[in-house]
């Protein structure tokens, strides 16, 4: 039987879908590249912020169309959207035949089978408790091309930020033990991943709940120890938690890339605080300056909310004085979007939503400037880099260093007589920057 596969939203959904995926080649289901050729379309959902919704939902729709016109008898939809908005699924999707929650993954094949050979009026639903964690698969497959993967290290969040839904739909923090982590990586690396990419709602908090402490610093010393793995990457640490064994391992490992995710949100005291966020603004400050004076080299992304409940425009300013200070390397801005069921949905002073675009803008072209100069600022260095692929029409190969995660940061381009594969690592000088991209040359070792 064959498979279509949709996965929408984050890395971590990203991960969830690669689960469900090797679930159903194990079962013998073959996966498919179109829709018309599925006997059954999965779309695995996502509902973290309104455009994300709306996306899930032209898509199920879209999908649904295919049990008219193709093969397609069965529609699952899968992850955030499914368990969040179960109810709404049902009265108002109808071709949707089979709901699978955000922790029910484990029994994709079976609700595949029963949906085949059991046809009901109305979905049949797998809501497992959001708190269960499915054991992940140590042989799971991979959909980002082999030569990187994504890791998730932990499910959940215990934090409650008032803006957020995520402990309502994944439940608390859990972590995943680490003998399945490494089993994992070892797996994907033998695979031919060159570079895992540790991923959660929090990633610095990992092992608190099974070991009693953080772990992360020991889970990266282990990692390493990886023989043919060549980058670590680490993303979405919150402040708060960044602990000096963190800070240490990042510097002494040769692995693990010089590079943090840290996402702050707000550069306002006053905006933090009605975030539910657990640093002001000098406690960032503080954590930014230690990583950069332990790790010089250190690149540091982060995002930003432009437009939360109550914002005034002096908190505005206080934002943009806070960008203009910490400089940060790689850095998003989003609108705030108002989730029903969050305590910020309900507060006062919502912000209007053409406000929130004028200032998210004005917030990128701030941080456009600081990015365009530290690209200028990298011409001249040596730097290792990892290619991504080639531009077949201009001859010329794309590479990331490692200080640029895939599909959010910047490139290398470079020009090369040699014949270089994805996953590749030559050595290039930086000869050329160009807005948030570099132009590297290969160096004559």
């Amino acid at each position: 039987m064959n498979i279509y596969f949709v996965s929408l939203g984050c890395d971590k959904n990203l991960v969830d879908s690669e689960m469900m995926i090797t679930g159903l080649r194990k079962a013998g289901y073959r996966i498919v590249d179109e829709g018309t050729a599925a006997d059954v379309i999965v779309v695995n959902t996502c509902c973290f912020i309104g455009d994300a919704k709306e996306e899930s939902i032209n898509t199920l729709l879209a999908m649904a169309e295919y049990k008219e016109t193709a093969v397609c008898k069965l529609l699952v939809a899968a992850g955030c959207l499914a368990q969040r908005y179960h109810k709404e699924i049902r009265e108002e999707i109808p071709e949707v035949d089979v709901i699978v929650g955000t922790m029910g993954y484990e029994s994709l094949v079976e609700a595949i089978r029963q949906g085949i050979e059991e046809k009901e009026d109305g979905p049949k639903e797998y809501l497992m408790d959001i708190n269960y964690l499915p054991k992940p698969f140590i042989d799971r497959d991979s959909m980002t091309g082999g030569y990187f993967a994504y890791l998730k290290i932990a499910e959940g969040c215990d934090k409650h930020c008032t803006y957020c839904v995520i402990p309502g739909v994944r439940g608390k923090y859990r972590s995943v033990p680490m003998e399945n982590l490494l089993a994992q990586a070892k797996h994907l690396v033998e695979c031919g991943a060159k570079e895992l990419i540790l991923v959660a709602q929090e990633t610095t908090l990992y092992g608190k709940d099974l070991y009693g402490e953080k772990s992360l610093s020991e889970l990266l010393e282990k990692l390493s120890a990886i023989e043919e793995l060549k980058w670590i990457r680490i993303l979405y640490c919150y402040p708060e938690e960044i602990t000096e064994e963190l800070i240490t391992a990042i510097a002494k490992l040769p692995k693990v890339c010089h590079y943090l995710d840290i996402p702050v949100q707000h550069g306002s005291d006053a905006v933090l605080k009605r975030m539910g966020r657990l640093t002001d603004r000098q406690e960032i400050v503080e954590i930014v300056e230690k990583l950069r004076e332990r790790i010089p080299d250190i690149a540091l992304r982060t995002t930003l909310i432009t437009g939360f409940p109550g914002e005034t425009q002096q908190e505005f300013e206080e934002l943009k004085s806070f960008v203009r200070q910490m400089k940060f390397d790689r850095l998003g801005v989003f609108t705030y979007s108002q989730e029903e069921d969050t305590p910020a949905a309900g507060m006062e002073g919502q912000v209007d939503e053409e406000t929130k675009e004028a200032r998210r803008n004005e917030v990128m072209e701030l941080q456009q400037e600081i990015a365009f100069e530290k690209c200028k600022s990298q011409v001249g260095r040596k730097l290792e880099v990892m290619i991504e692929g080639k531009l077949p029409e201009e001859g010329v190969y794309i590479a990331r260093t490692y200080m640029d995660a895939p599909d959010v940061d910047g490139y290398v381009f470079l020009e090369s007589n040699w014949n270089l594969m994805s996953g590749d690592f030559v050595t290039v000088n930086i000869v050329g920057a160009k807005e948030y991209d570099l132009i590297g040359e290969i160096a004559e070792e």
